[in-house]
């Protein structure tokens, strides 16, 4: 029996041919705005302890992307997160030490902070990864450059 692969699914931005929604951009649309994108995943590996997720533009900079978004030690038994976890209104919190934690991106502020949008439709991609432990990451959490 093959074993599944780790694998996520962005479905507004599957809906939209790759590009990500305005109402989660910084700008957004109408009542919705700057929230982050429902996100699932499936075939999380066993052994698992926890999940971390990473978000950029990798078109700012080929050598260091824009963050948007670092989320550690999400739970392996969940299966995603749904729209608005975090943002404009959503949940920006610090778990401490082995609870789900988000970092800080390059707005220099816990959480989401949507793209700006502009004419050349930077790419943004989503990385999921599973981790063999749980993340002591501090207060100011980021990912590495």
């Amino acid at each position: 029996m093959a074993q599944e692969t780790l694998r996520m699914v962005c479905v507004p931005v599957s809906a939209h041919d790759g590009r990500l929604p305005r109402q989660y951009m910084l700008e957004g649309q109408g009542a919705k705005k700057d929230i982050s994108p429902p996100l699932e995943w499936y075939g999380v590996p066993g052994g698992t302890r926890s999940l971390a997720l990473v978000v950029q533009d990798i078109d700012t900079d080929e050598r260091v992307p824009w963050m948007h978004w670092v989320v550690a030690n999400k739970s392996p038994e969940e299966k995603g997160l749904p729209e608005g976890f975090s943002g404009a209104g959503g949940n920006a919190n610090t778990g401490g030490e082995g609870g789900l934690q988000e970092g800080v991106n390059d707005w220099k502020q816990p959480g989401w902070r949507g793209p700006v949008p502009d004419s050349h439709g930077h790419r943004i991609q989503f990385r999921l990864y599973a981790l063999g432990d749980v993340l002591s990451l501090g207060n100011k959490a980021s990912a590495p450059v």
